[in-house]
């Protein structure tokens, strides 16, 4: 699987790079597009108005994930009112149960304060969060209200979030996460970010990604303001001038 294949590319290239002493090499500077972070060929339709959006594709499953959650839930939070961040659950290993616990506590409006703590639930208790039984099992022990829960994880609105998420996705071209697209056009990861790093570690790729959201969100927002070209004034044409064909 591509999201397991990825996993062990990481963990060899962090197990043996943590074996060099010495300082972790800066972060980059200047991100170039194809290097640490991708331009989309079709970009893609984005809802969040004057705010530039930003979407994280996620999954409970996932270790990176974990890790690049407290530094990215801080970043969202100085961004303010530049971006308008959304999460998405992917559909990968037919994880089910642990996308519609994503995203009935999003319709709950729980999403921020319980995130975290799905987290941790797999990654710390155990609970691997792969059937509805052990989704139940989380909500009981987290303190959100079971009933309401239920309503909402068993509701078609909640399905109809699923084959979203599936096709936001596909359109993004997401292979692995943690990854994050911004303004529909743009897409990087932690991998992506530390791309031309010598010494690399979990903390110093999600830094770096971390840089080149900055970066991408910098670039959009100059291009956003930037004045619009005028175009060059053309005499009248006569009224007797032939109409040339396009």
């Amino acid at each position: 699987m591509q999201f397991f294949s990825q996993i062990k590319r990481r963990m060899f290239m962090l197990a043996g790079l943590s074996l060099v002493a010495g300082a972790v090499s800066a972060s980059p500077a200047a991100p170039q597009a194809g290097v640490e972070y991708q331009v989309l060929k079709r970009p893609q339709p984005v809802e969040g108005g004057k705010k530039i959006e930003v979407i994280e594709f996620f999954g409970y499953f996932c270790p990176h994930c974990y890790a690049l959650e407290p530094l990215l839930a801080e970043w969202v939070k100085k961004q303010g009112d530049n971006i308008s961040f959304k999460r998405i659950h992917v559909n990968f290993h037919e994880l089910i149960p642990q996308q519609k616990l994503y995203f009935s506590m999003e319709a709950m409006g729980k999403a921020d304060e319980y995130h975290m703590k799905a987290f941790q639930a797999f990654h710390v208790n155990r609970n691997r969060l792969q059937t509805d039984a052990d989704v139940m099992e989380f909500v009981s022990k987290s303190g959100l209200d079971k009933q309401k829960f239920a309503d909402v994880y068993n509701s078609f609105s909640i399905n109809s979030k699923l084959s979203r998420a599936t096709q936001l996705a596909n359109a993004y071209q997401i292979d692995g996460v943690p990854s994050i697209a911004i303004d529909g056009r743009y897409v990087t990861s932690p991998v992506m970010a530390a791309a031309t790093m010598t010494r690399v570690t979990e903390e110093s790729q999600n830094r770096a990604a971390i840089e080149v959201l900055d970066y991408i969100v910098a670039k959009v927002q100059q291009g956003r303001n930037a004045p619009a070209a005028t175009a060059p004034a053309t005499p009248a044409a006569s009224a007797n001038a032939p109409v040339k064909k396009k």
